[in-house]
C-alpha cells in the first residue's frame, strides 16, 4: 500500500487532469448562449470549471487542460486571469480548444472523441495517470483517496461511482461490482426491472459504506476516471465516440476496472432546473454543499471589489457576493451576484442574480445603454438573471401562468424557469 508521500508525489508529478469542458451545452441554454459550459456563473461569485479544478489543486494536481470546442473566448480569459503558478510551482491549467489538424477537421463528436483528439498533447509529458472529469459537476473530492486506492489494487482503470437509488439508476451507467471492487458489468441507463435487479449493491458493501441494507442501491458512474497511460493509450486507438456509452463496456473485458466509492453530496448541474436548485441549495441554513471549508478551498478569479453595502433591507436565506448595493429591498431565497444593484421597493425571491462585469460609467462601456442593476418596485420571482442585465421600474417577472418552456425576444424559459438572457434591457414597466 503506497505511503501518503508517494500518493501525493505521484499525483503532483505523474498525473494529468483533463476537464471535460462538453459540447454546445444546448440543456443549459440561453446560459451557454455566449459562453462555454465550464464558464457558466456559480454561487454569485464562482464559474462552473471553478470546482474540478479546486478539487484537482486541493489534491496536488497541479497539470490541468480543460477541453473545450464552443465559446470559449470567456472561460479562456477567466483561467488565464485564475490559476497563475509562480516560477518556483511546477504546474500549469490550461484551455485546449478544438482544432482543425492533420489527423482531422471536425468538432469532438464525444467524450472520448475529444481526448483522443487531444492525446498526442496529453502523451508529450511523462505523465503515468490521467485524470478525467466533468466540467458541469458541483462536488468536493480529494482525489488522493482515489489515486491510493487505484495504486493499492492494481487498477489499470478506476471509476468513481455513487450510490443511487431504483428512481436515479434509470438516468445513469450503473455499474456491479464484486467484493473487492472490481467492475466487472456495465449497463448504460437500465430501464428493465430485471436487469436493475441484478445490478444492485450487495448488503456487505452497502454496510461497509455505512448505508442502510434497507433500500436498494446501485453504483452509478459519476464520469470520473483514473486510465494507466497504457489503458488510455490502448482504449482510444479505435472510432468509439464516448467513455459511457463504448469505452467503459469494452475497457471492462481487457482491464481490471475498479470502482471508487464516493460518498458525499454530488450534483450534474447540466440543466438549467438542476442549475437553479444547486444554486439555491447553497442558500440553506445548512446546505448540501458547503463553500465554506477552509480545509478545502473553491478558488476563483480575485476581482479586489468593495465590501457590499446594504442600505436598509429584509433578507432571508441568501447569497450576496462582492460589491453589491442593496437599497429597502426584500431578498428572499436567492445567490446575489457581483456588483449588482438592487433598488428601492424590489422584492427577489427564489432568484439567482448573475451580476455584473462593470458598474454604470465604467471606462470602454457604452454610454448610450442603461446600466446594469435592477430598478425600483419590481417582484422577481423564480427567475435567472445573467450578467450585464438592465431592468427597469416596476417591472414584474415570474412564470406563473406561463408554460414550462417558451423562447421570447427578451426571455426564455426552461423548466418552468424564467431566464433573462446576458445583457438584455428590460424596460421599465415590463410584465413578463
Amino acid at each position: 500500500m503506497p505511503s501518503k508521500i508517494e500518493t501525493d508525489a505521484l499525483l503532483r508529478r505523474s498525473t494529468l487532469a483533463i476537464v471535460m469542458g462538453g459540447g454546445a451545452g444546448t440543456r443549459l441554454f440561453p446560459l451557454t448562449k455566449d459562453r462555454a459550459k465550464p464558464a457558466v456563473p456559480l454561487a454569485g461569485k464562482y464559474r462552473l470549471v471553478d470546482i474540478p479544478i479546486s478539487n484537482c489543486i486541493n489534491s496536488g494536481v497541479r497539470d490541468v487542460y480543460v477541453l473545450t470546442q464552443y465559446n470559449s473566448a470567456s472561460l479562456n480569459r477567466h483561467i488565464a486571469r485564475t490559476y497563475q503558478f509562480d516560477s518556483f510551482e511546477r504546474g500549469f491549467i490550461e484551455v485546449l480548444a478544438a482544432q482543425q489538424t492533420p489527423q482531422g477537421e471536425r468538432w469532438y463528436q464525444g467524450t472520448a472523441d475529444a481526448v483522443r483528439q487531444n492525446l498526442r498533447y496529453f502523451l508529450e509529458g511523462d505523465h503515468q495517470y490521467f485524470l478525467i472529469l466533468s466540467g458541469d459537476q458541483l462536488y468536493r473530492m480529494d482525489f488522493r483517496k482515489v489515486m491510493e486506492q487505484h495504486l493499492t489494487t492494481g487498477a489499470e482503470l478506476t471509476i468513481a461511482t455513487l450510490p443511487v437509488n431504483a428512481k436515479d439508476a434509470k438516468s445513469f451507467g450503473i455499474m456491479k461490482a464484486d467484493a473487492e471492487g472490481r467492475i466487472h458489468e456495465f449497463v448504460e441507463k437500465p430501464k428493465d426491472p430485471a436487469i436493475l435487479e441484478d445490478l444492485q449493491m450487495p448488503a456487505e458493501m452497502l454496510q461497509q459504506l455505512g448505508l442502510p441494507t434497507t433500500e436498494a442501491r446501485y453504483q452509478a458512474s459519476m464520469g470520473i476516471y483514473v486510465f494507466n497511460r497504457q489503458a488510455l493509450i490502448d482504449a482510444l486507438d479505435n472510432d468509439c465516440m464516448d467513455f459511457g456509452k463504448h469505452i467503459i463496456p469494452a475497457a471492462l473485458k481487457k482491464y481490471k476496472v475498479h470502482s471508487y466509492n464516493f460518498q458525499g453530496y454530488w450534483e450534474d448541474i447540466g440543466t438549467i432546473l438542476s442549475f437553479f436548485q444547486a444554486n439555491l441549495d447553497l442558500c440553506k441554513l445548512v446546505p448540501q454543499y458547503d463553500f465554506f471549508d477552509s480545509a478545502a478551498p473553491i478558488f476563483t478569479h480575485a476581482r479586489f471589489l468593495p465590501a457590499t453595502k446594504i442600505n436598509g433591507a429584509v433578507i432571508r436565506e441568501a447569497l450576496i457576493s462582492d460589491g453589491c448595493i442593496i437599497t429597502d429591498a426584500h431578498v428572499e431565497t436567492a445567490v446575489i451576484g457581483i456588483r449588482s444593484i438592487i433598488e428601492t421597493g424590489t422584492t427577489i425571491r427564489e432568484t439567482i442574480i448573475m451580476g455584473a462585469d462593470y458598474y454604470a460609467g465604467a471606462v470602454g462601456t457604452d454610454p448610450t445603454r442603461p446600466a446594469p442593476g435592477i430598478g425600483r418596485n419590481c417582484r422577481i420571482e423564480r427567475v435567472i438573471i445573467d450578467k450585464n442585465v438592465h431592468i427597469g421600474d416596476n417591472v414584474v417577472i415570474t412564470p406563473e401562468g406561463k408554460p414550462d418552456d417558451m423562447d421570447s425576444e427578451l426571455f426564455y424559459i426552461r423548466d418552468g424557469i424564467v431566464v433573462i438572457p446576458k445583457d438584455t434591457v428590460i424596460p421599465a414597466g415590463t410584465w413578463i
